[in-house]
């Protein structure tokens, strides 16, 4: 839930009516978050990012990103 707030944008599945376009430009990386149970009730959950990395690893060809259209 943090972290789908913290994203402020729409892509695939997260869809947000207060944001509805996708910025690859913005938010191309990966949402982490973390919950640490010693601090106080409202600073608990933490968000962090890491980078998406765009070629793949084997013999495949790169596809580049696009949105989404049905």
């Amino acid at each position: 839930m943090h972290s789908a707030e913290a994203r402020k944008e729409s892509r695939g599945a997260h869809s947000r009516e207060d944001f509805p376009d996708r910025l690859d430009d913005e938010w191309m990386k990966h949402t982490v978050g973390w919950y640490d149970w010693s601090k106080a009730k409202n600073d608990r959950v933490r968000i962090g990012y890491r980078p998406v990395h765009m070629q793949p690893l084997g013999e495949m060809e790169h596809i580049p990103p696009k949105a989404r259209t049905y």
